[in-house]
């Protein structure tokens, strides 16, 4: 992240931390594959490396293609506004070096698959399912997404169909089972489950509750139509989209 860090600041774009995000993950991935040679189950780990970094790169490709000839993310040039003393040293503190503490800390179940030395089981099949759904959930909403913003009608107006009909963030779903995906391939033990049990809360919370999403829809609030999907789309886990009965009159 501190060569993130030292690219965004000469850049002066904060958003390209998000393209790392993604990146991170697939090089911790990477390394806990080389470095646990000879320790885990094969299988195991060669399972955990590649889910983590098909996902990581997909995502950091996608984030890359949306911010493509865009400038500051209005969230982090918000945040910097607002910062307290030198700019470059809170960015570096309140994004780069946390966003790198998340990493080491949502990734654990990857690092410890990587050396659980029992062989894959009903757990891995699992886990391996719900990985596949969420990457094919969010891959479908991302480009459902990409699809109707390229209509110039479109412009300013809310996305309510598809999988965005169901939930206002299938993204943010699909990387929730993502996650607790790649936590069932560290379930070889239950030390190893107990042990990593917090990464895929912690990563629960953050999509969630946690400050993208509340700033994404702060953002939307105000635009023509938002109010009326709130209320009936699901916040985050999919359902069929309620109806809202039409006041009389």
């Amino acid at each position: 992240m501190l060569v993130t860090f030292a690219i965004g600041t000469a850049k002066g774009l904060h958003r390209i931390v998000d393209v790392a995000w993604g990146i991170a993950f697939a090089a911790v991935a990477l390394t806990s594959y080389l470095l646990s040679a000879g320790h885990g189950d094969d299988a195991r780990r060669l399972a955990v490396a590649a889910m983590t970094v098909v996902w990581g790169l997909r995502l950091a490709a996608h984030i890359a293609r949306r911010g493509r000839g865009h400038g500051e993310d209005p969230r982090y040039a918000r945040m910097l506004a607002r910062a307290p003393g030198s700019p470059r040293l809170y960015a570096l503190r309140k994004v780069y070096l946390l966003q790198g503490a998340l990493v080491w800390l949502v990734s654990l179940p990857v690092q410890a698959a990587s050396y659980a030395a029992l062989p894959l089981g009903p757990f891995a099949a699992a886990g391996l399912l719900l990985w596949a759904t969420g990457l094919l959930f969010e891959g479908v909403g991302d480009f459902q997404l990409a699809r109707f913003k390229e209509i110039p009608g479109n412009r300013g107006a809310i996305m309510d169909r598809g999988l965005w009909s169901w939930t206002r963030h299938p993204n943010y779903f699909g990387d929730f089972l993502v996650w607790w995906g790649l936590y069932l391939l560290a379930c070889a033990t239950w030390q190893t489950a107990a042990l990593t049990l917090v990464s895929p809360l912690v990563m629960s919370a953050l999509l969630i509750w946690g400050s993208g999403k509340r700033l994404l829809e702060a953002h939307m609030a105000d635009r023509p139509g938002y109010a009326a999907y709130a209320a009936r789309t699901s916040g985050f886990f999919p359902r069929p989209p309620r109806r809202i009965p039409r006041e009389a009159g």
